[in-house]
């Protein structure tokens, strides 16, 4: 999609002001279509990703969100990080589900007496007025601040937005970085699936195997009730989350003694963005972001010695306690992102990118390599392609000056977008949709994509600004 094809708006604190639209209908309707599911899937406070499947507010869903709100109204996108970091935790987690107290307990599970946040996370300082789950999920959140900010500083300075959300994200990463070095390289280390949020991947497998299921009698699962059991994590890898899940639970979410400890790339190099990100807010406060910056390239190197392979041509995750593990998913291409990224393992990158691993006929990127011995192609996780990796990709591409390409997964992403319905995940080869239909992500990220056609993500060295 070529400039032609921008809409043109006046974004404002309460919405969008349209001028003349210079662009195709198509391109007019998709955004309409996509303003519609968020409107739908919005509480008052913040955005649900999918009313039935996923009727709470989700940690990085927030995050992403919040980048397509800010086309629309840069409020309501700073409203939706202010909720969700209103439940973090005293020890600066950002838990990775909010619960509603509107949504009956068997809607979905695991449910807030599974987690017993306020009790079981009392000596981590979970809220009491509010219920969590304990675990997290990838830190987007300075960068999608940083993004929302942008789209409206004016507004953003008069409601104190950087200002108040500025404390509990440096917090946050504080926690990650000092509490989640589980392996002492200077990396962060997940302690569950759903943290890294990929959460079926065939990457966890090999850790997974190490877990005693709970039994199928100690649990219902409710998002079989609104999805198809094809598309959907096996009872055996669900009774694994669950165990894993409840002994964080018992041991009151402590770290470093669970079964499942992984370094994974994507969750890390999204740390690494995000501190780059809040290294630009810390100056648009008035404070040097120097440390930041020279800390977001300390984490580049750590992730560069610990996670590249040059036989797979990406970056694989490593098991803290059985070492690297070989499967190729696209958490190990979410990296490219990273504009400081050194130049042989990015040109790498885009070379797998092409090559026959992931190189789908759709055009998206599969969340699993094509070729791999556990590829589903619509099982979650599993080979579906996703469409915020795919914007994370995208955005990849852009910085490394690899526009035709950005641009032909910009075309694919909105064309597969706008033909499922904004679905929750597609068939990477075909295109059907899979999963909940009228997913919150994929209509903002569809948004955004609609809106900001250079692709600047502005997470990468000093300099990079635009106005």
């Amino acid at each position: 999609m070529d400039r032609t094809a921008q809409l043109t708006a006046r974004v404002t604190g309460r919405g969008i002001a349209y001028d003349r639209p210079s662009t195709a209908p198509s391109a007019t309707s998709l955004h309409v279509r996509a303003a519609r599911v968020l409107a739908a899937n919005w509480t008052g406070t913040s955005t649900v990703p999918s009313r039935y499947l996923y009727p709470h507010q989700w940690s990085w869903d927030s995050a992403f969100i919040a980048i397509g709100l800010r086309h629309l109204s840069p409020l309501r996108a700073q409203t939706e990080l202010e909720t969700l970091l209103a439940a973090q935790w005293g020890d600066g987690r950002v838990p990775h589900i909010v619960f509603s107290p509107s949504v009956p307990l068997d809607a979905y599970f695991p449910s807030p007496d599974f987690w017993r946040s306020s009790t079981a996370g009392r000596a981590a300082g979970a809220p009491r007025t509010v219920q969590t789950s304990g675990i997290v999920q990838p830190p987007v959140h300075a960068l999608a601040a940083w993004l929302v900010h942008r789209a409206d500083p004016g507004l953003s300075r008069a409601r104190g937005f950087l200002a108040r959300v500025y404390p509990r994200l440096a917090a946050w990463h504080r926690y990650l970085l000092r509490r989640r070095d589980l392996g002492g390289g200077g990396l962060v280390s997940v302690v569950h699936p759903w943290e890294q949020g990929m959460d079926n991947s065939p990457c966890w497998d090999g850790p997974l195997a190490r877990v005693t299921p709970a039994p199928a009698c100690s649990f219902r699962r409710a998002d079989l009730v609104h999805g198809a059991p094809e598309d959907r994590p096996t009872d055996l890898d669900y009774g694994r989350y669950v165990r894993l899940a409840a002994d964080y639970r018992d041991g009151e979410y402590a770290e470093g003694d669970g079964e499942f400890a992984v370094e994974d790339p994507a969750f890390n190099a999204l740390l690494i963005a995000s501190e780059h990100a809040l290294a630009r807010i810390a100056a648009e406060l008035g404070s040097p972001g120097t440390a930041r910056h020279a800390r977001a390239e300390r984490l580049t190197a750590a992730l560069v010695e610990r996670l590249w392979d040059d036989a797979s041509g990406m970056f694989l995750c490593r098991d803290l306690r059985g070492g690297m593990i070989r499967e190729r998913s696209v958490s190990g291409l979410v990296p490219l992102l990273l504009p400081g990224l050194p130049r042989e393992p990015a040109g790498a990158l885009v070379g797998t990118l092409r090559g026959p691993h992931f190189a789908a006929r759709t055009g998206l990127v599969p969340s699993y390599d094509l070729r791999g011995p556990a590829f589903e192609s619509n099982r979650y996780w599993r080979g579906p392609a996703w469409f915020n990796t795919a914007w994370l990709v995208e955005r990849g591409l852009r910085a490394h000056g690899e526009k035709a390409a950005a641009g032909a997964l910009r075309t694919a992403f909105l064309r597969a977008a706008g033909d499922s319905g904004f679905a929750e995940y597609v068939d990477p080869d075909t295109g059907e949709a899979c999963g909940a239909p009228g997913f919150g992500w994929t209509a903002a990220l569809t948004l955004d994509l609609l809106h900001d056609m250079d692709g600047a993500m502005e997470t990468g060295e000093e300099g990079g600004d635009r106005g």
